[in-house]
């Protein structure tokens, strides 16, 4: 790569092995990049592909049983590979090279105070005295956007949310003014609105201590929004390079373009994301050609017989594919003919939900739900009313901890602590129904959870999980029929009937998810409430397992509530879209309808929040962000009002007339 700015860093042909088990996993495979002074590289790919060893190896924090066999890490003309003991480390680690990790709570001591912690990063490095360090910290904490740093400096990590942990944690990494920020999935586990924060703050950091960035993410609309070059890796290896807009607008590695199409954003609505089949190579054996050519259908022989060299494409674009070789020309003629032959026949058509003719599966009517937290009352969902409709996906969208999840449990009666009506098919279940209407909804209404890891039994064999319910319920009339039920259940979730004898630890994250949607969906329920399902997935993965729930409500009528805060992926999926901001619902539309005409400003700063995978696009667009003090409810209060056919709001008299003016506005515009 070329750059007009000055090179600081290069990783040249750098390999990096482990010792697992008595055998040998190859997690980086010659991996090489470039980073120049005051830019950003972003560093994209699936799980498991060696983004993290790779650059935890430019700090020395490979785990033991990892090592360097091969290659050279220069700084500022230095070659780090050579060094051996933890002091010649330090030297660079945190000081020059920092990191920021993707869970903060991982990273940050529980017992001690944030204040505490950051004050030990100044004193270790620069060897100032307690207080004069302290003063530092506390201008750090202000300088990351923490308002009232006096007060907290001393607190701890759990009375922070995770966004202001996210910001403790670089005020951590920049304290020492690093020349190289590593950011590993820095946003991954954050709501849309904070990540957008965190990215900004990043972003007015780098500029202001003129430090080079890498991110580490799977998350292509963040790419588009921070990165000046991105390079793709795939099974150890850096397959393209080059910069943003030539990955955004003129890839041409097969594995690049595959991530690209798994995009929701890019889907049509009524047809089936694209998803990238099969599975990353196993780097515990040795790697035949281009890695990536058993999930390619476009892979030609030489691809399975010779790994490909690194071809270039202009003066800042690389790519190690044989399809850029001279000889590959007319096979590169035919895919392009075929994509867009592809691009122009609809394989299927959106149809909108028919509410006219729907029936009602569940009513909710001015559900509340409340906790006890230190002897005092916290309502966690507040007088929320809506329906659900048969055979619908209906979408909840917020951030952490405005009553998403909470609703989603009191509609399966995991809380009985609740105000208000749940109907299921026209009748109350609320409170004591009787144990045979009991065991009937368990059946009937089934969950997904977020994290597969942590809802799977990790000491179950798989063919247990999924017949679990089979058991309890006594769903089977003889051990062949049980089977038979397993493994017809894993066919339709894409799974071989062999898996049956392993644990979820030997699975990949959307494998496990795959195994909580079959455990959920053997027992046939009606309404299935998906909480966060593909939140914690790679973008392919993420594609499969959409087009598997999309797949269940087309074949068996099922009804969903879908929980989640990606934007991108609600519109793909949803019928109608609820937006809940702390435990109040403030706006319910049908899908598009929500996305043509946003009216509530929470509802408008979610949206502006979402990354898009353009880099123009991403770049021009505001950031809106939502105060709730931006409302007069002293005297007018709000209300759940029905603005416009299908479209309720929360609002009060002076605002419903407002936004009907913007309604208005949109209706007249051209």
């Amino acid at each position: 790569m070329q750059s007009n700015h000055p090179l600081i860093f290069s990783a040249k042909d750098v390999e990096i092995k482990f010792n697992l088990r008595g055998k040998t996993l190859t997690a980086v495979r010659g991996a090489s990049l470039d980073l120049y002074e005051g830019e950003t590289l972003a560093l994209v790919g699936e799980s498991g592909c060696g983004k993290s060893v790779f650059t935890k190896s430019f700090i020395g924090m490979l785990d033991k049983n990892g090592y360097i066999s091969r290659g050279k890490i220069n700084y500022r003309g230095e070659d780090l590979t050579m060094y051996g003991s933890e002091e010649e480390w330090l030297k660079v680690r945190g000081k020059k090279i920092a990191m920021i990790f993707q869970d903060p709570m991982t990273s940050l001591n529980p017992v001690r105070t944030i204040g505490e912690q950051i004050t030990e990063v100044i004193t270790w490095h620069f060897g100032i005295g307690y207080e004069e360090a302290r003063k530092e910290a506390i201008e750090l904490l202000k300088r990351v956007g923490i308002s009232d740093t006096e007060k907290r400096y001393r607190q701890y990590p759990h009375e922070f949310s995770g966004g202001m942990r996210q910001r403790v944690v670089i005020a951590a990494a920049i304290a020492c003014q690093p020349e190289i920020l590593i950011c590993d999935e820095p946003t991954t586990a954050l709501d849309v609105t904070v990540q957008a924060q965190i990215l900004d703050l990043i972003k007015e950091l780098q500029k202001e201590l003129k430090m080079t960035v890498i991110y580490i993410t799977h998350d292509l609309g963040v790419v588009a929004n921070v990165a000046d070059w991105v390079a793709v890796m795939y099974a150890g290896q850096i397959v393209e390079h080059g910069t943003v807009r030539e990955i955004f607008n003129e890839s041409v590695h097969p594995y690049t373009k595959a991530l690209l199409k798994s995009l929701p954003q890019l889907g049509t609505k009524g047809r089936d994301l694209f998803s990238i089949q099969g599975a990353p190579p196993n780097l515990f054996k040795e790697i035949k050609g281009d890695a990536f050519a058993p999930r390619n259908p476009d892979a030609m022989e030489i691809d399975f017989e010779e790994e490909p060299p690194v071809f270039q494409v202009s003066d800042t674009h690389y790519a190690k594919t044989w399809l850029l070789h001279p000889y590959a020309k007319e096979h590169r003629e035919n895919i392009k003919q075929l994509e867009d032959m592809s691009n122009r026949v609809m394989n299927g058509e959106y149809i909108p939900f028919n509410y006219e003719k729907a029936e009602k599966l569940l009513e909710v009517k001015n559900l509340s739900v409340s906790f006890k937290l230190a002897k005092k009352k916290f309502k966690a969902v507040d007088n929320v009313s809506f329906d659900i409709y048969k055979g619908e996906t209906l979408s909840l969208v917020g951030e952490s901890g405005s009553g998403k999840t909470t609703i989603g449990r009191a509609l399966l009666r995991i809380y009985s602590n609740i105000d208000g009506e749940i109907l299921y098919k026209g009748e109350s279940i609320r409170g004591n129904i009787g144990k045979k209407r009991n065991r009937n909804l368990r059946m009937e209404m089934q969950m997904i959870f977020q994290d597969p890891m942590a809802s799977l039994n990790e000491r179950a064999k798989v063919d247990y999980i999924i017949s679990e319910g089979l058991y309890n319920y006594h769903l089977f009339e003889d051990e062949e029929d049980r089977i038979q039920r397993v493994e017809g259940m894993m066919r339709e979730v894409s799974l071989s009937k062999d898996l049956t004898s392993r644990f979820p630890h030997e699975f990949s994250g959307g494998q496990r998810q795959r195994i909580g949607i079959a455990r959920s969906l053997i027992m046939n329920p009606d309404f299935v409430v998906a909480d966060e399902p593909i939140s914690a997935l790679d973008v392919s993965i993420r594609a499969q397992v959409i087009n598997l729930l999309n797949k269940f409500k087309r074949e068996r009528f099922l009804t969903y509530l879908f929980i989640a805060h990606d934007l991108s992926v609600v519109r793909f999926i949803s019928d109608r879209i609820a937006v809940i901001n702390r435990g109040r619902l403030v706006e319910l539309a049908e899908c598009e309808e929500l996305f043509r005409h946003p009216l509530h400003p929470y509802t408008r700063a979610l949206l502006s929040a979402v990354p898009y995978p353009d880099p123009d696009v991403e770049r021009e667009k505001e950031l809106l962000v939502y105060d709730n003090s931006m409302h007069n409810y002293s005297r007018d209060k709000p209300f759940w009002s029905e603005i416009t056919p299908g479209h309720f709001i929360l609002a009060n008299q002076f605002e419903l007339e407002m936004y009907r003016e913007d309604l208005e506005n949109y209706n007249d515009a051209p």
